[in-house]
């Protein structure tokens, strides 16, 4: 999901069946996703492409767009 609006990324995740979702500012600046569609996806736990039970614990590591 790296590079894809973070609403987004929730609603595909979300889609497939990944409902254990959590958020982090990628910046260390402890800021809360309010607006999810202002951010953009940097990094995910666990990495994309990996193969993970629907009741995997997914990080979305994410920054406002334009940051």
């Amino acid at each position: 999901m790296v590079g894809v609006n973070h609403q987004l990324a929730q609603d595909t995740m979300q889609a497939a069946g990944y409902f254990y979702l959590t958020e982090q500012d990628a910046t260390g600046k402890g800021r809360l996703l309010i607006n999810d569609r202002n951010w953009v996806v940097v990094s995910q736990l666990p990495t994309g492409g990996t193969k993970a039970p629907l009741d995997t614990k997914i990080l979305l590591r994410s920054k406002k767009i334009g940051e």
